[in-house]
């Protein structure tokens, strides 16, 4: 069962920080999923719209310049990093999921990517591009180019098939809530890796490996990781 690092390592370390991506690069995760945004021309890694959970920011991320958005605390000393220096930190050490927030920015996402990857282009295909909104999730699927595109999804589980079915994709990301081994074999039948999120405690990690899923998202990779019988640092 694959390993992925929810927004780094977030139970650890502040999410979607370089802290939080080294730690759980440290713990040794398969992959490391984090959350894109636009700034100014710019891509950052952060999951909410709003600053005050992750940061000691106040009020929505647009409403400051990139170098104020930068020069905030998201955490133990952390900024809010950019796409580029995550895929700088984790270039081909470990698969990367680059799920993309805002509407309209599946097309640079992509060329930041494929850009950062010019010297490496193996690692492409371990690179996983997904987006809860359905537009995004098709300009991704359209454009993915060499690297992979996942469904993530909270729609029913029939319409979530179809709809990676005619998208192409490779995986197919499942609500834990949701998680149903019948569907997961519906899944695999269809051609599709199903990953769950998000996975934090035994009792789920143990359902998740008895559905035959073929990874998980976790913010505490190292509990995956110890269920699995694998070294964690």
């Amino acid at each position: 069962m694959l390993v992925i690092g929810h927004r780094g390592a977030a139970g650890h370390r502040p999410e979607n920080t370089l802290a939080s991506v080294r730690h759980a690069l440290a713990l040794g995760v398969d992959a490391v999923e984090i959350d894109v945004r636009r700034l100014d021309d710019a891509l950052i890694v952060l999951h909410d719209d709003t600053l005050e959970r992750t940061t000691n920011g106040r009020g929505h991320f647009r409403d400051h310049a990139l170098p104020a958005l930068r020069a905030l605390d998201a955490g133990d000393g952390e900024v809010i990093p950019l796409l580029d220096e995550v895929l700088a930190l984790a270039r081909e050490r470990v698969g990367l999921n680059i799920e993309v927030k805002d509407p309209g920015i599946a097309e640079q996402v992509i060329d930041v990517a494929l850009a950062a990857t010019e010297h490496c282009p193996a690692w492409r295909a371990r690179i996983l591009l997904s987006s809860f909104d359905v537009a995004t999730s098709a300009a991704l699927a359209a454009a993915r180019g060499p690297m992979a595109f996942g469904l993530l999804y909270e729609e029913p589980f029939a319409a979530a098939l179809a709809r990676a079915l005619a998208l192409r994709a490779f995986s197919l990301h499942m609500p834990l809530r949701d998680l149903a081994a019948a569907d997961v074999a519906r899944a695999h039948a269809a051609g599709l890796v199903v990953y769950v999120y998000t996975v934090n405690t035994p009792a789920d990690i143990a359902r998740c490996r008895e559905a035959g899923v073929d990874g998980v998202f976790s913010d505490y990779p190292d509990r995956v990781l110890a269920a699995l019988g694998r070294a964690s640092a």
